[in-house]
């Protein structure tokens, strides 16, 4: 029996790097470093997906987000005009109106063929047809009509009282009008209908044929 029990064996403490035994002081410095690396890769993925969270929101936000184009017109650039006032006040003019499209989407507006009316007093007094296109991502598409116009569509009306009051101050008022329609193209795969107004006036100074003011609702 004590012959047995002399030779009975007992495990060993693993052994080191040296090849001495660990101590109980080396496997629990073991322990925590593999405590912090869980804890770090904790850290890494949490952060990561904490960005992927922010990315889709501001993605959603900000470049998904479809925004009204604006319908304008420019300042008008004022060919030929001249004006009666012996009678019935009139007026005839040629100018080259300047639409512009304005797309402040993160895709194309694809828009169609747009009539814009011209007119003064709520008379219309001429058309112009804006041909169908595109304004590109974030940037303003340009599109300069030669227009031409009479008041023969305002004798015998109201207007022509107003407007025969208005040449004698110097000045002739004009507006337009137009309402386009059309499609916002996001990432080539989704696309959103989008209609936008055009109501701007202008007033004419008539001796200096240039335009003094300019407002775009």
């Amino acid at each position: 029996m004590a012959e047995s029990y002399h030779n009975q064996e007992y495990p060993l403490a693993p052994a080191g790097i040296d090849g001495h035994p660990r101590s109980d002081a080396e496997s629990l410095n073991d322990k925590e470093e593999k405590r912090r690396k869980r804890i770090k890769w904790a850290i890494y993925i949490s952060v990561f997906a904490v960005f992927q969270v922010i990315v889709i929101v501001v993605f959603s936000l900000v470049v998904m987000r479809v925004q009204r184009p604006k319908f304008r017109v420019g300042t008008l650039r004022i060919q030929a005009l001249t004006t009666g006032a012996q009678g019935e006040a009139s007026f005839d003019t040629t100018f080259v109106a300047p639409i512009r499209i304005k797309n402040t989407n993160f895709g194309p507006y694809k828009y169609d063929a747009t009539s814009v009316t011209f007119s003064y007093g709520g008379v219309a007094l001429g058309r112009v047809m804006v041909p169908k296109s595109k304004a590109n991502f974030k940037s303003t598409k340009k599109v300069d009509m030669t227009v031409t116009l009479n008041s023969n569509a305002l004798a015998a009306t109201s207007s022509n009282t107003s407007l025969g009051n208005e040449l004698s101050s110097g000045n002739l008022t004009l507006s337009s009008s137009g309402r386009m329609n059309g499609k916002v193209e996001l990432m080539l795969i989704f696309k959103k209908k989008k209609s936008t107004d055009m109501n701007c006036t202008m007033t004419i100074a008539v001796a200096s044929r240039t335009v003094q003011s300019l407002t775009c609702k």
